[in-house]
């Protein structure tokens, strides 16, 4: 690798792309609310922000998470030609050894920082790098199969802020299933939009293999699980959460139900991930 190449503003740039900086963001924040606001007092803000240990899992989150989307792309780049041809990284901007040296460089880090801080976390690491490495390249063209895989894997996030802490695991399961069940809604819809591409190279995903009609079935069913699980996990804790999820579930599935363009299965994508910040932020008031 010469290092001209790497400095390069462009070649920097498109790596930028590919790891969805916003999503690792929310990653990180999600984490740091949830140690800050369910697992501390909230004058110990401070504390875990300077906590190293905490820093050096956060970091290892957003590794795997940034491999799971380096891999992911250089996987889908067919198929991402098809649905979304001027958003193409890898094999345009971005050659496909330099995706598949910085996913392993991200996972090796990633899991050695998790394995100095736990083996249990060095295990959940390796294991989060491992699916995300079959769902890229097999699971995710199942039905249902890849969905559940990344909504677990999302859920775990907020696993291990409890796993390092070894406190409040239950209100800390509580917003995992939160976490999982959003992004399990938010998976279906995303193979809603990208069904023309999908179609086109054998994958098997819900819609494809239901059709719309009947996927947004199985949305509106997991939607009615979702806010009844939320609500009597949480309700005897706090009644903002479920009141968040009521009202705006009702919003998406109106929405759902009237979306029938690749625009509107995209901006649906959108409302999932704003209802996933409002439910973090939820956490203010528990």
């Amino acid at each position: 690798m010469q290092l001209s190449t790497i400095l390069r503003p462009s070649f920097v740039f498109s790596y930028l792309k590919l790891i969805r900086g916003v999503n690792l963001f929310l990653v990180a924040l999600t984490q740091y609310l949830t140690a800050i606001f369910l697992i501390g007092n909230r004058e110990s803000w401070l504390q875990i922000l300077t906590d190293k240990g905490f820093f050096l899992m956060v970091s290892a989150t957003v590794m795997i998470t940034s491999a799971g989307y380096l891999i992911n792309d250089y996987y889908d780049v067919k198929i991402d030609f098809v649905n979304k041809p001027k958003r193409v990284v890898v094999g345009k901007k971005l050659g496909r050894r330099w995706v598949i040296a910085g996913h392993t460089i991200l996972n090796l880090t990633a899991i050695a920082f998790g394995f100095l801080l736990s083996i249990q976390i060095g295990l959940i690491m390796f294991g989060a790098a491992f699916l995300l490495w079959l769902y890229s390249n097999q699971l995710k063209r199942l039905p249902f199969v890849g969905n559940l895989s990344v909504a677990l894997l999302t859920g775990t996030t907020l696993i291990l802020v409890a796993e390092y802490f070894h406190d409040r695991a239950y209100i800390i399961a509580c917003y995992a299933i939160f976490s999982a069940f959003i992004t399990l809604i938010r998976e279906i819809i995303k193979d809603m939009e990208d069904m023309k591409g999908d179609a086109r190279f054998g994958c098997k995903t819900v819609p494809i293999v239901l059709g719309i009609a009947k996927t947004k079935w199985v949305l509106y069913f997991i939607s009615l699980a979702f806010i009844i699980s939320v609500f009597v996990l949480i309700q005897h804790i706090s009644l903002v959460l479920p009141s968040i999820l009521f009202i705006t579930l009702i919003l998406l599935n109106l929405s759902i139900a009237k979306a029938d363009t690749v625009k509107a299965f995209g901006t649906l994508s959108t409302y999932c991930k704003i209802i996933m910040l409002l439910g973090v932020l939820s956490m203010i008031w528990i």
